[in-house]
């Protein structure tokens, strides 16, 4: 592959071939000769009133055609998109714009007037606001300025053709462990992975994905928006998810494959199934772990090869897959092996460890950042003394160098000196036939140090009481790994993209019971 791409040259539809339908009455279909059109166009708009090279775009705006336009023509006007989650409350939005310096918030049609969060957030730090959104009279993307802020009486600029390692994207860590540190991905970054995720499922102009993810996250950013356009495919994007909706505008405008975390896959297997069923010709998981038992049910249920794969925000998304059927075999409990990025497992002191053998799974490729901004000590502890990126990740390779994640280094459980995975866990109480969710972690413990506490949702009309569980693990698993604790819940705690931090889930039922105990 070239290295010499980025997000302007890497878009490769054809002309009149459709890139983007926007799912509504009537709905939007947008060709490439449309979008590369409304993004120069865009990019202008930007320019115009002062953006750019390395001025921060924070994009507060749902999955849509606007979000699509906007991020790209940031990234080819040298400036940096910056993606936010719109449901942010005002602090949230604070912190993200006061830490990247945003010189730009981009709201929605109505926001400025509402006075939203991302604007009271925007004026509290100078930063321009404008309102974006489909101009459907004049048949554009709008760009209404509201408040120039910081840009007030800057030039303008002049429009920006963008290089391989300019900066296109920063986004922050899920800060499981620490502070959000925030992530830069070159043009170089992005497009490799990109290139990978064409190559692992063999994306061709004929596919059309259904975009669930939101585009907040570099998973539905990376496989569900830019690796199509790179192949020529095209996309369906709704606002959000709607399991009502999903198979509706899956049949109507003709998708072929979706990605999505295993919360979605799990509603999609929970709701009514189409009939007849349309051909699917995969379905990928990733961002979180997919037990064996939901793997199982969605080939079964939706006739159709199921690839969990692995990937990281360092790492500009993916890094590693399970095959396609006619490359290899699909082994669920593994996430597969490196997909164009080299995939190693090492000890503490940084040496490879023997096959089979566990260690902390790093990385090295053209995907992964060159480093944290601002932050040379998350630096010095994340990459190893030969370029390979930490993971954080626990894990192994097995025979046939499939990796096996066995856990988050610092979610480990050591109880007593037994160091316990919660994924493992994970997997084995979700095979409950009462369990639809089941998340482990450690609880302190006087004598142990640490010992196992696991959140549990049923299943809608099913009682199961903690001691029944516990028997039910004791017949399963060795006697240090049965949980000390029972978190009944109805509705496990996810972060904004549907990803579970065990962290979280923690506090938050620890919490519950101390309530409930005053």
């Amino acid at each position: 592959m070239a290295t010499g791409l980025t997000l302007q040259t890497a878009i490769k539809g054809a002309p009149e071939s459709t890139a983007i339908i926007v799912p509504g009455k009537p709905a939007l279909t947008v060709t490439y000769k449309d979008l590369v059109s409304e993004t120069a166009s865009f990019r202008a708009k930007l320019a115009a009133i002062g953006i750019t090279q390395g001025s921060p775009v924070s994009i507060a705006i749902v999955n849509s055609y606007e979000f699509i336009v906007s991020f790209l023509a940031a990234s080819w006007q040298r400036a940096i998109a910056a993606p936010l989650n719109p449901a942010y409350k005002q602090d949230e939005f604070e912190f993200y714009i006061d830490d990247v310096k945003s010189a730009i918030v981009l709201v929605p049609r109505g926001a400025y007037q509402s006075g939203s969060p991302a604007v009271k957030a925007a004026q509290k730090f100078n930063a321009a606001i404008a309102e974006c959104y489909w101009d459907a009279a004049n048949k554009e993307v709008a760009l209404d300025v509201k408040e120039l802020g910081q840009l007030q009486g800057k030039p303008k600029q002049p429009v920006l053709t963008p290089r391989p390692d300019d900066v296109a994207l920063v986004l922050h860590t899920s800060g499981t462990t620490s502070r959000p540190k925030v992530v830069p991905l070159s043009h170089r970054n992005l497009t490799r992975t990109m290139h990978n995720i064409q190559q692992t499922y063999q994306l061709t102009p004929s596919d059309r994905t259904m975009l669930v993810m939101p585009l907040f996250h570099v998973h539905g950013l990376l496989c569900g928006l830019l690796a199509p356009l790179l192949s020529g495919g095209s996309m369906i994007v709704p606002t959000k998810f709607s399991a009502s909706d999903f198979w509706r505008d899956f049949i109507t405008h003709k998708a072929n494959w979706y990605t999505a975390v295993p919360t979605i896959h799990q509603i999609l297997l929970k709701n009514p199934v189409p009939s007849p069923l349309p051909p699917i010709r995969f379905i990928r998981s990733c961002s979180s772990p997919l037990s064996p038992t939901v793997f199982h049910a969605l080939e079964k249920t939706f006739n159709a090869p199921v690839l969990e794969a692995y990937a990281m925000t360092e790492a500009a998304h993916q890094m590693t897959s399970n095959p396609l059927p006619s490359v290899g075999r699909r082994k669920p409990g593994t996430v597969g092996f490196g997909q164009g990025v080299e995939v190693v497992i090492l000890d503490e002191a940084g040496n490879p460890v023997p096959q089979g053998k566990e260690g902390e799974i790093c990385i090295r490729g053209e995907n992964v950042t060159s480093g944290y901004l601002n932050n040379p000590s998350a630096n010095a502890a994340a990459f190893t003394k030969d370029g390979y990126f930490r993971t954080g990740d626990q894990g192994k390779k097995d025979a046939d160098g499939y990796v096996i994640i066995t856990g988050r280094i610092k979610e480990l459980i050591n109880k007593g000196g037994e160091k316990i995975s919660p994924i493992e866990l994970d997997n084995v109480l979700t095979r409950h036939p009462s369990v639809s969710e089941a998340v482990s972690f450690a609880i302190p413990d006087e004598i142990y140090g640490q010992d196992i506490g696991v959140a549990v949702v049923l299943k809608p009309g099913v009682r199961l009481s903690e001691g029944e569980l516990k028997s039910w693990v004791a017949e399963k698993m060795a006697k240090f790994k049965i949980p000390k604790k029972v978190y009944f819940t109805d509705v496990m705690p996810k972060t904004a993209t549907g990803k579970i931090q065990r962290r979280i889930v923690a506090e938050t039922m620890q919490k519950q019971e101390g309530r409930s105990k005053l």
